[in-house]
């Protein structure tokens, strides 16, 4: 598959990444997490991860971004590779949806969280050179990056019941999903993870997410998710499946017990 390249509004562009895994593994205190994962995903593809409940699931997406350590296998994303490099994949790729790592203030407006995202990537998110340009500018680019994010996640907050005042805590599953979204792409990543895409959803939610994580990856970034049903086209990796020569476990899935131990064990960025 070739690279893709997709310029946006704000003047940039997205590369995807290639993303490829050979006998990967995570071993947490109570034992194995999953393993003998081996993926191969062209730039812009998208990666639907399936397994039941507690087989290392969000493990897996966490370790493929860098932000947990594989302790056995090797991955690849783009030109950096797993376990050697994981600041430089997570420099180049974000997480959305993931509870206890990217969970939405329930609290707090669509237009807050959004407000607070554009001065976390203005601060902290952009390059040195960038850095050096007027705040003026950067602050219209942000503004931008901002509109590219919501148009490619779906989300029209004016749209909202009380437009960027409605509280998160109002928002249907499939809106708090696409804002999730929103936030990560902000920082233009060239690997977007998304954990739990269809979780508690309707049929027809469903297919819009899985619309949605197509959409993405055919604008030009590798998408990662965590899937019920994996959306038509994707490269599926299954974890946690008995007899499964992908994944090796002889004694069953995972439990949530070791997803959880070796969640603390390695740490999140």
């Amino acid at each position: 598959m070739a690279d893709t390249d997709t310029t946006s509004e704000g003047g940039g562009s997205v590369h995807g990444v290639p993303v490829t895994a050979e006998r990967l593994g995570l071993e947490g205190p109570r034992g194995r997490v999953f393993q003998g994962i081996s993926l191969d995903a062209g730039p812009g593809g998208l990666i639907a991860v399936d397994g039941p409940s507690g087989s290392g699931r969000t493990c897996l997406l966490l370790t493929l971004t860098g932000r947990m350590r594989a302790t056995e296998g090797t991955a690849t994303v783009g030109e950096f590779r797993l376990p050697k490099q994981p600041a430089a994949v997570r420099r180049i790729s974000a997480v959305a949806n993931v509870a206890g790592v990217t969970d939405l203030e329930p609290a707090l407006t669509v237009g807050e969280h959004l407000r607070e995202r554009a001065l976390l990537q203005r601060r902290f998110g952009d390059s040195l050179r960038d850095l050096a340009r007027p705040r003026s500018e950067r602050t219209t680019r942000t503004a931008r990056r901002v509109d590219d994010a919501l148009a490619a996640a779906g989300l029209d907050p004016a749209a909202l019941p009380k437009g960027p005042r409605t509280a998160v805590r109002d928002l249907e599953r499939i809106e708090a999903l696409r804002l999730s979204v929103a936030l990560a792409l902000v920082g233009e990543p060239r690997l977007l993870a998304v954990d739990d895409v269809d979780l508690k959803l309707s049929a027809a939610e469903r297919s819009e997410a899985g619309a949605l994580l197509a959409s993405i990856a055919a604008a030009g970034t590798t998408v990662l998710a965590v899937c019920g049903e994996p959306p038509a086209g994707a490269v599926v990796v299954r974890t946690g499946t008995v007899g499964d020569e992908r994944t090796g476990l002889p004694e069953g899935p995972g439990t949530g017990e070791e997803t959880g131990d070796a969640l603390a064990t390695t740490g999140r960025a």
